[in-house]
């Protein structure tokens, strides 16, 4: 319901499509039973549902065509399936073998301003803006959202990456040092993955743009 809710406040001028075979329409928007229903191959599918269902809702979504995936749900590399593997690597597993890119799991979602595009959980849109902003802290997201509105600054970009299984700091750094609506970049980081990559990425993206990086502290 607050996904929906997000997407159409954004503005979001391209379809908009509910998949749930529990109700005829989400905020009155008309729902479709199952994914294979859907009239058109969405670019990006929003999951958000408990993560148990997640590997086979992915997969479908892959199969189907669909290209990026944002995963909300949390908790799904300790879970396992019935042959013992953990939800998160079936999950991956079935993605990389379609071609599907996943954001997530235990992401809040994104937001693109510029394109009216609100695809997240959070509370408050973002403004538009300048500054890309990505970090893989839901809780921080949502408080930097509130500081930014409340002081009206805005943004071309904002991510949360989550557990950042599969798209990472690496790529995002490659595409937002290329992208022209973005002047600054700013990283919330609790832990690097691929540190070469990033340090790769980083030094290209900051050729062309601020790069501000607020590290956690360690516990």
């Amino acid at each position: 319901n607050v996904v929906i809710k997000n997407l159409l406040a954004g503005g979001f001028s391209g379809p908009i499509m509910p998949v749930t075979p529990k109700y005829e329409a989400v905020m009155g928007v008309l729902a479709y039973p199952n994914i294979e229903a859907l009239p058109l191959i969405p670019d990006l599918a929003i999951i958000c549902t408990a993560a148990f269902r997640v590997p086979a809702i992915a997969e479908t979504l892959a199969q189907f065509g669909c290209k990026v995936a944002i995963i909300m749900a949390s908790g799904m590399a300790d879970q396992n399936n019935e042959d013992g593997q953990s939800l998160l690597e079936e999950t991956k597993q079935s993605a990389q073998r379609y071609g599907m890119r996943i954001l997530g799991p235990n992401s809040l979602g994104m937001m693109l301003p510029n394109l009216g595009l609100n695809a997240s959980l959070a509370h408050t849109s973002a403004l538009p803006g300048k500054i890309a902003f990505v970090s893989q802290s839901a809780a921080i997201c949502t408080t930097v959202l509130d500081w930014a509105n409340n002081k009206g600054i805005g943004f071309s970009s904002f991510i949360s990456l989550g557990d950042a299984t599969d798209i990472d700091f690496d790529e995002l750094l490659d595409y937002l040092g290329r992208d022209s609506r973005t002047s600054a970049i700013l990283l919330y980081v609790d832990s690097i993955n691929k540190k070469r990559h990033f340090l790769s990425a980083a030094r290209a993206a900051a050729r062309n743009k601020p790069i501000l990086v607020i590290k956690s502290g360690r516990s």
